[in-house]
């Protein structure tokens, strides 16, 4: 099956930002592919096609992409949205909890750039728009190795956005701050807790699950991916929402030293 409208390909789709981009795209006139680890489970989505895909799997995502090749004949956009969390200090998580998140949230979004790449170059046009977080930007006490994550993804993307924009391809980043999404209850739990850290551990669970309350609804994010996917001119970092808005600026003006006062304000942390 050929299309003649751009193709995307959603991953983590089954839900949350992922399922609102999927929609989004599908009202902006794509072809969607939206992917799940079981897309059998996944409910439907109009004008969304779901398959399987394990971005921790080097063959789950050759064959994903293969796949739509053979069903639609191009790849036009690649949304890098899977992703699971972790909160806990740093020193909570052990090195194999810390290569699982980091397999997914990087290594799975490095792996579907790879596979989708060549596929980009060929047809001389293309974008890979990751959905980061303003995590990325700041430190994040009590979700370190999330927070590290993100980190690696900026600079990944910054990175090879400047390798490909001579093959008419970008790689773009979407950068939320909080989301109303499941993101509490599905983060990991540190592997290894240590009891010097149990009481500010559950205060930065409290932390996370008041900002969630207020949060942006998944539908705002999907508008900025949308208009990453779409622009004439894109620019390498979209915030999405007034909080991520307001950090990214604030991260750039506020002097290193207040700036880590109102971290500490903001968890709850000693003066």
């Amino acid at each position: 099956m050929q299309t003649a409208s751009p193709v995307a390909i959603v991953t983590g789709a089954s839900s949350g930002i992922g399922r609102a981009a999927a929609l989004a795209l599908v009202n902006a006139g794509f072809a969607v592919v939206g992917t799940s680890r079981n897309a059998a489970k996944t409910g439907p989505l109009t004008g969304v096609t779901f398959l399987d895909l394990d971005v921790a799997s080097d063959e789950s995502v050759r064959s994903l992409v293969a796949e739509v090749i053979k069903r639609f004949g191009r790849i036009d956009v690649l949304v890098n949205n899977a992703g699971v969390g972790a909160v806990g200090a740093g020193e909570e998580s052990s090195i194999t909890q810390t290569k699982e998140v980091f397999d997914i949230n990087v290594f799975g979004l490095m792996r579907m750039t790879n596979a989708v790449l060549p596929h980009m170059r060929a047809q001389g046009s293309g974008r890979v728009i990751n959905v980061a977080s303003v995590l990325g930007l700041i430190p994040a006490p009590f979700m370190a190795v999330y927070a590290a994550t993100k980190h690696a993804v900026e600079g990944y993307a910054e990175s090879v956005d400047h390798e490909l924009r001579e093959h008419g391809v970008r790689m773009l980043l979407v950068e939320p701050a909080y989301t109303s999404t499941s993101f509490e209850a599905s983060s990991q739990a540190p592997d290894s807790p240590l009891p010097v850290y149990a009481a500010q551990r559950e205060i930065a669970r409290d932390v996370l699950a008041t900002a969630l309350r207020t949060a942006d609804a998944p539908e705002v994010v999907a508008k900025v991916i949308v208009a990453a996917a779409t622009d004439a001119k894109p620019k390498l970092r979209y915030t999405a929402g007034s909080m991520a808005a307001r950090v990214s600026l604030l991260r750039r003006i506020v002097p290193s030293s207040a700036f880590d006062n109102q971290i500490r304000k903001l968890n709850r942390l000693p003066g």
